[in-house]
């Protein structure tokens, strides 16, 4: 009768702990939630605008890729040193002083009268998106366990499902009603509110402090190598030939550049990207996936706003509509995925679902017409979206969960700058594909576009200017006759560029079947952290283990069937 009474105690002290610590990491995750609100909105608001906008500024198809290209450079570049610095400095300094760079950029952006400066400023907003992309997972680290973090994925679903639908939404009836520069400023009010309430909730460990030193060199040489590559890849067979003067220059000085930031992180003290990393073998294959896995949510989302608009005539308004299906996919598998994950601790069977799923909707956009049943062309979108929901964020936890806690931060970015840097080369690679394919297709069909423009007169002769010109043209204020061809023109030049994400995503799926099936530790990084440093990690006697299950650090089988059992109630 006494144990039945001590077991009820007991389990009612473990039920109000529970609840303690439930609260104290909603109270922590407020501020984070609005500081990723704010960079999803301020990024999702302009995704639909950007045809508008780049025909406004006079811009054409490489003006076009630059002003997303910009962005996922300097994401990329910047992600691993915000990750180093995490590691290094206080991270709740940090990931303010990134929303502050992000919400600024963006701000500033909205006053741009040409490509190139709008394609600065979003370059400096990337360097604050790299910081709340590394340091949101870091922090959450530091405040979930692996384990429990699907627990949590309804709040971030319910924040990615407000910024991706309703950002799209709100930004072209912004464009369509008022003046498209608005949608750079709509997420001035929200930073503000987000670094308020983040200095009021997020409190993190602490954590003892130590000489630092940062490597410079290594910034330099990393962002020369992406740098130069990218600026290849977007002029070559356009600007120059693929085999020239220029990209002997560009690819040998990446390689080069590459080489030398190899030698560096090997002899550094404080590497940015420490290599010794890719001895792990769980991080090395989620390095190998999340490359595809960029590619599909950044290259496609990109184009296929530019489908929308280019090849159905839709405005800024009804494309935002007409993504839905896609952001459905990713919002409803991540969060049923993430619960999943958490009530019974398995993850590696929805990540090769979501591989597989990742080849299925890539290759089936790779088909589409400008007058392909749209039904179709969602359900296209939503099988691409759900892979990368199943895919894109349990990458990031299963790294976190084999990492060393002093490294947390490193390895969280490292996944992420490989899937930035992924996402950035496929959108440079499928833009440069895409207008590749549309100049073509324009010389192919010179003579039907002429004898359209010949019957408009005057008019006519205006449209053909701008054809040639090689302006992104305004679809759905074209004349039918010439609105058809055009439409038909950039389908086919939009699904031949989906086509180069589908040998990726294969590779994507090899190496999610080869990632090792470690289990979800119950511990955070402040937690593991501490047990390294009392050695409770590597305690093997059984006094030993008795005292960490008596303590609740270490549960045994029948405590953790319990907590299973619990988890299903």
């Amino acid at each position: 009768m006494a144990s039945t009474t001590l077991a009820t105690a007991s389990a009612a002290e473990t039920t109000a702990d529970d609840k303690r610590r439930h609260r104290r990491v909603l109270q922590a995750l407020t501020g984070l939630l609005l500081g990723m609100f704010v960079s999803m909105l301020a990024s999702t608001v302009v995704s639909t605008s950007l045809p508008v906008i780049v025909h406004d500024l006079g811009g054409d198809q490489s003006a076009f890729t630059w002003v997303i290209t910009a962005t996922l450079l300097t994401t990329a570049i910047s992600t691993p040193i915000w990750g180093k610095l995490a590691d290094l400095f206080n991270r709740k300094r940090l990931i303010q002083l990134a929303i502050v760079i992000f919400v600024l950029a963006t701000a500033a952006a909205g006053f741009s009268q040409d490509p190139g400066t709008l394609i600065a400023f979003r370059a400096v907003q990337g360097v604050g998106a790299g910081g709340l992309a590394a340091l949101s997972q870091v922090i959450m680290a530091d405040i979930i366990s692996p384990r429990e973090r699907g627990r949590y994925m309804g709040l971030f679903g319910a924040v990615m499902a407000v910024a991706t639908v309703g950002g799209p939404l709100l930004g072209g009836v912004i464009t369509d009603t008022v003046d498209w520069r608005w949608n750079f400023f709509i997420a001035v009010p929200f930073a503000i509110a987000a670094l308020i309430i983040m200095q009021r909730t997020l409190h993190l460990p602490v954590r003892a402090r130590r000489k630092v030193s940062i490597d410079y060199l290594g910034i330099v040489l990393l962002s020369t190598a992406v740098s130069l590559l990218l600026i290849w890849v977007t002029g070559a067979g356009d600007t120059y030939d693929w085999w020239s003067t220029e990209t002997v220059l560009m690819v040998g000085g990446a390689l080069l550049a590459a080489a030398l930031f190899i030698v560096v992180e090997l002899r550094s003290k404080e590497p940015l990207v420490p290599l010794t990393m890719f001895r792990n073998r769980t991080f090395t294959l989620a390095v190998i996936a999340s490359i595809s896995i960029g590619i599909a949510m950044f290259g496609t989302s990109v184009f296929l706003s530019q489908y929308m608009q280019l090849a159905r005539g839709a405005t800024p308004t009804e494309a935002g509509l007409m993504t839905i299906p896609m952001i459905a996919g990713l919002l409803l598998a991540s969060i049923v995925v993430g619960g999943l994950v958490t009530r019974h601790g398995y993850w590696k069977p929805y990540l090769i679902v979501g591989g597989v799923l990742l080849i299925a909707g890539s290759f089936l956009l790779s088909t589409i017409h400008y007058d392909t049943n749209f039904a179709l062309v969602s359900l296209y979108m939503f099988l691409l979206g759900s892979g990368v929901g199943m895919t894109m964020q349990n990458l990031v936890l299963i790294v976190q969960n084999t990492a060393r806690p002093d490294e947390i931060g490193v390895a969280s970015s490292g996944v992420t700058f490989f899937r930035s840097l992924g996402g950035t080369i496929g959108v440079s690679v499928m833009g440069a594909a895409l207008a590749t394919s549309a100049t073509e297709l324009f010389t192919d069909r010179k003579d039907a576009i002429s004898a359209a423009l010949m019957t408009l007169g005057e008019k006519g002769a205006a449209i053909g200017a701008q054809l040639q010109s090689g302006t992104i043209p305004q679809v759905s204020a074209l004349p039918e006759s010439v609105r058809v061809i055009v439409e038909d023109i950039y389908a086919q030049a939009i699904a031949h560029s989906f086509l180069i994400a589908v040998p990726l995503a294969v590779l994507s799926l090899i190496a999610i079947v080869f990632l090792p099936n470690k289990p979800l530790t119950r511990m955070t990084t402040a937690e593991r952290a501490a047990a390294m440093e009392a050695d409770l990690a590597t305690v093997s006697t059984a006094e030993g283990m008795d005292a960490l299950e008596a303590t609740g650090t270490v549960k045994t089988a029948d405590a953790e069937s319990a907590d299973e059992a619990s988890g299903r109630r």
